[in-house]
């Protein structure tokens, strides 16, 4: 059974107060955006009248803005608005003036996509007025349309003189509480902000000059990239110095950026100082001249956080408040081919200036390592530039290749600091890889050189290049070692008597981070012996590995500490080499070992007074 259809179709009812308040706080960041969407539009509308009359000179079509207290004005010599346009589109939320007939199929031609920029002017006056006269139909008289906040509006017809010329004029009368964004001095700066590189000649007046009197151009000069120069060094120059200008930096180097296929131009400037991983830097980007965001972190991808940049766009699509981009596969290939801008200028330096490449590597080694992890070219072309933290200094891969048969990498830093001193004296090739990146790039250096030959260092590497001492010395010693071993016992260490250089060395600790994870889960598994949790820790544990001290029998302390007979005192001096030998090796000490260092120590030192006395 159908019901009878008895309710009649209503229309939303908006409130405009309410819709502004969610623009100026979820829409738009900042009030200031009402005059770059009064000169959007304006922009706009001069397209539009270039598209209707294409043989009109360069220039013959401007923008105009005034400011001087009382108002703010953006006048323009666009394609303008009948009667009917102004119904139609300045009285309709949501609708847009550019989708006017014969304009709707050059979208592509206008900035804005959308129809809610004009109530911005809302977010700092409560009237906004609006005169207009239409170039597409040329009988058409002017037409004035006043909006209010409350959402009510007029609209009138006006006499020809009203406006002799098409365009049109929007007028703002500011709220007392929009001054800080209303005020000539910060009009004109929002207007070189905003429209500094608009192709439309855009003037700025504050009625100081007096009527008539030409307003200051605000855009006098095309973008830097669009200028010709008498040099390529001019050029060079000349974009260096206006990346300073934007961003407050000279530039390690600029890069030219050119995608032709999406009407993109721009450079990026090389920063010349490191940046903190992960931080990304936001980018300029203007879409046909107005710009969008300066903040578009998204027109890159996250390994190229060395550059920032300034680009103009023709393709982009900007979000509905028009201050970011829309993820979609125009940005997905432009962010792909600006990657590939930035490669080929590594490249190039590579290849032709050893100087800039070495200097850009300095500050930025970590943002190149991360891309050629994934990528091959780069790795080919860099990975013998690199800097790594060796057992012979920080030097690269391809010179510490040359001096070690076999390169030896550790999987933590904590590591590397262990064995660092040692593995020097005993000449073997250590490598730290617990830096982000490292360790696998080392395991990609036979790809590079394929003599060289790359394996992680154990704990048994190690420890099979200590020089074992000679038997009689083993003897004795061996009652001091299992005394140690016996107070040691606690931290699942054994004690070994080797000789290594350095011979200020007393002891080395051979501690892996895995093998005291594993420790610690055999540990648990003891206590909760018989528990579920019990049981799955049972299931995963393997036979514990155990760290070593390794004392070094070269060491004036460890010869005089080995021919200890006092049970107390040997336990105790054991101890405290273990506490040296743990500090030395820089990883976090557990608080059982900080208890132990200040336990050996007080009980030498009472040793130490009651042999005195």
């Amino acid at each position: 059974m159908t019901l009878p259809h008895t309710a009649a179709d209503r229309t939303f009812q908006v409130d405009l107060r309410g819709l502004v308040d969610l623009l100026s706080h979820h829409l738009y960041s900042s009030p200031r955006v009402y005059l770059r969407e009064l000169m959007q539009n304006a922009v706009d509308a001069l397209t539009a009248r270039h598209a209707l009359e294409p043989d009109a000179p360069t220039g013959a079509f401007g923008v105009r803005l005034y400011a001087d207290g009382a108002v703010v004005r953006v006048e323009d010599d666009g394609v303008g608005l009948t009667e009917a346009d102004v119904h139609g589109f300045l009285a309709t939320i949501g609708r847009s003036s550019k989708r006017a007939e014969g304009i709707a199929e050059q979208r592509g031609d206008f900035i804005g996509q959308f129809g809610i920029g004009l109530l911005s002017c809302f977010l700092v006056a409560d009237e906004i007025h609006v005169l207009s006269r239409s170039a597409r139909t040329p009988g058409a008289p002017p037409v004035e349309w006043r909006g209010r906040g409350d959402g009510s509006y007029t609209v009138r017809t006006l006499p020809a003189d009203a406006r002799p010329r098409p365009g049109t004029t929007v007028t703002l009368t500011p709220r007392a509480d929009a001054g800080e964004w209303t005020r000539p001095a910060q009009v004109h700066a929002l207007a070189r902000h905003f429209g500094s590189l608009l192709r439309h000649p855009l003037t700025f007046d504050d009625g100081t000059a007096g009527p008539g009197a030409p307003g200051a151009a605000v855009n006098p000069e095309p973008a830097p990239w669009a200028r010709t120069y008498p040099t390529p060094g001019a050029r060079s120059r000349a974009l260096a110095a206006y990346g300073e200008e934007v961003f407050g930096f000279t530039p390690l180097d600029t890069i030219e950026l050119d995608l032709p296929a999406v009407g993109l131009k721009g450079i990026a400037c090389v920063l010349p100082e490191t940046v903190p991983a992960g931080r990304r830097h936001g980018h300029r980007v203007h879409v046909k001249g107005m710009l969008l965001s300066e903040q578009a972190e998204e027109i890159l991808p996250d390994w190229a956080f060395f550059v920032r940049c300034v680009v103009d766009a023709e393709s982009l699509r900007p979000t509905a408040s028009r201050e970011a981009l829309y993820e979609d596969d125009t940005l997905a290939a432009v962010r792909d081919a600006l990657a590939e801008k930035l490669r080929a200028w590594i490249a190039r330096a590579a290849a032709s200036d050893p100087d800039l490449l070495h200097r850009f590597l300095q500050a930025h080694h970590l943002a190149v390592k991360s891309l050629a992890v994934h990528d091959d070219e780069i790795l080919r072309m860099l990975l013998p530039w690199l800097p790594f933290e060796t057992t012979d200094g920080h030097t690269t891969l391809d010179e510490f290749a040359r001096t070690h048969r076999t390169v030896l990498v550790t999987s933590s830093v904590e590591e590397f600091r262990q064995v660092a001193a040692i593995a020097s004296a005993a000449g073997l090739g250590v490598v730290n890889g617990g830096y982000t990146y490292d360790r696998e790039l080392v395991h990609r250096l036979p790809e590079i050189r394929p003599g060289a030959t790359v394996a992680d260092l154990d704990p048994a590497t190690l420890t099979a290049h200590l020089d074992p001492v000679d038997r009689e010395t083993e003897l004795a010693a061996a009652a001091y070692l299992a005394r140690a071993r016996d107070a040691l016992a606690v931290f699942d260490c054994d004690v070994a008597l080797r000789t290594f250089q350095p011979a200020s060395a007393p002891a080395l600790l051979v501690d892996s981070r895995e093998a005291r994870h594993e420790r610690t889960r055999s540990q648990l598994a003891r206590e909760q012996e018989g528990g579920l949790w019990g049981d799955i820790l049972g299931a995963l544990r393997q036979e514990a590995p155990r760290a070593q001290l390794i004392l070094n029998q070269l060491n004036p302390l460890v010869r005089t500490a080995v021919t200890i007979d006092e049970p107390e005192l040997a336990r105790t001096s054991a101890e405290a080499l273990y506490g040296q030998a743990a500090m030395l090796s820089r990883r976090p000490l557990r608080p059982a070992e900080s208890s132990l260092i200040n336990r050996s120590f007080l009980d030498l030192l009472a040793h130490a007074l009651r042999k005195d006395s």
